[in-house]
């Protein structure tokens, strides 16, 4: 069986975690590929549970299915740890858990100079979440990056950490007017975390290519979304990784020929959290509506998400450099309640009709969006388990979109559980 990747195809916080956790029930491996725990996965179980995940991929979950975070991550070894044990204190089996032995660390020294990094840059500030994920990829492609096989060497370990401190250590007394940190305590601390999840660091990249050849189904799981792509985003608004569908090879060692299925998933309306542009914003009584009827705060952070109108501009641009086969559309229950829809269709771009994507960053930051109107509905679907039973506008809404996007939608998200969920095509065949 050919392996499927699941990506968001808006500014994140589409709902991969639900999607992971359906699909998980009939898959043998999830992995995630990107990303480090500044992106969180929310997954309501059917008997009320609520899980929400930073690193560990949303298939731990879910019985028998072994779960791989791999090479293209970065590990905060702190953070993996509290969340291994916030799911083992509620009696979820993490025994199936395994972690790339090249997956990069994120190290003491990566979260200091990110949080003082933003301080520093004031009304120019990208808007990170102080994590050290950033820091944590500019050594890894500087290639003084410290990977999760270096805990199993102390010696190798000790000379990566002095050697990046040699440097890091001015830059936060000299620029930053911050202490310097001691190299021994930094060793110290990650080895004594790093101690607990060893026996977890494996070979991914053989597992999950032996696993394929044996016709095993491995779901590739990317966090964050098209649009916070380091390359294809709305740069320098944008993660420090490529959460794109070609991520995903690079992320876990699947080759693209292995990959026969790509899932977008798609907020039935827009949402984004931190700076940068975004042309169906909301700053009125209607993107409050959305922010409330949503839940729209971060997982992570807790940050208010900024809320807009669906946008099929960036669907579209999603669809394209994805490759996107299959549409996941979620929250469609939000919009219950309101008389009219908007889509935006296209922009307006200096008096100009623009229907794909902007070139250029200039032209981003001035769009304005082009809308179509479509009547709303005022009944509750979250009781709705097939397309039949929505109302007769929600049904339009889902076609219209399908008409506009580029990809067919699978399956509809009427609510936060695992069973609210409406299946129209079944995606792995």
């Amino acid at each position: 069986m050919p392996a499927v990747v699941l990506i968001g195809a808006q500014w994140g916080d589409e709902g991969k975690g639900k999607a992971t956790d359906i699909l998980g029930e009939r898959v043998q491996w999830i992995v995630r590929y990107q990303g480090g725990n500044n992106a969180g996965h929310t997954v309501v179980l059917p008997d009320g549970q609520k899980f929400a995940l930073h690193l560990i991929p949303s298939g731990i979950l879910t019985p028998g299915v072994k779960n791989v975070i791999g090479n293209g991550v970065v590990v905060d070894p702190g953070v993996l740890l509290e969340e291994l044990a916030g799911l083992e204190e509620k009696g979820v089996d993490t025994s199936g858990l395994l972690i790339s032995s090249d997956a990069h660390l994120i190290m003491p020294y990566h979260v200091a100079i990110d949080k003082v990094t933003e301080r520093y840059l004031g009304k120019a500030k990208i808007g990170t979440t102080g994590r050290g994920i950033g820091p944590a990829y500019q050594d890894k492609l500087a290639r003084v990056g410290v990977r999760v096989q270096d805990l199993l060497d102390e010696k190798i370990l000790q000379q990566k950490v002095e050697a990046a401190l040699d440097f890091k250590n001015q830059v936060l007394v000299k620029v930053y007017n911050r202490k310097a940190l001691d190299p021994d305590q930094v060793v110290e601390q990650v080895l004594e975390r790093g101690q607990h999840f060893v026996h977890r660091i494996a070979d991914t990249r053989l597992l999950l290519n032996q696993a394929l050849d044996r016709d095993e189904i491995v779901v590739l799981e990317g966090s964050q979304g098209t649009l916070l792509d380091v390359d294809h985003g709305t740069y320098p608004f944008v993660t420090s990784s490529n959460p794109t569908s070609g991520g995903a090879t690079v992320g876990s060692g699947v080759g693209p020929t292995r990959i026969s299925t790509v899932i977008g998933i798609l907020k039935a309306y827009t949402t984004r959290v931190g700076s940068g542009p975004f042309p169906t914003e909301l700053n009125d009584d209607q993107g409050e509506y959305l922010r409330k009827q949503g839940g729209e705060f971060g997982v992570t952070t807790g940050r208010s998400r900024r809320t807009g109108w669906f946008d099929a501009v960036i669907a579209r641009y999603a669809s394209r450099v994805n490759g996107i086969t299959d549409y996941f559309l979620t929250k469609l229950d939000v919009l219950s309640g309101l008389e009219k829809v908007p889509v935006c269709v296209a922009y307006e771009v200096d008096g100009r009709r623009v229907d794909e994507m902007p070139m250029t960053q200039t032209d981003v930051h001035h769009a304005v969006p082009v809308y179509e109107e479509l009547p709303g509905w005022f009944e509750d679907i979250s009781h709705c388990r097939t397309f039949d039973e929505l109302p007769a506008n929600a049904k339009s809404y889902v076609e219209y979109l399908e008409s506009i996007i580029g990809a067919r939608v699978s399956a509809i998200g009427v609510g936060p559980g695992r069973d609210q969920t409406i299946v129209r095509h079944d995606v792995l065949g």
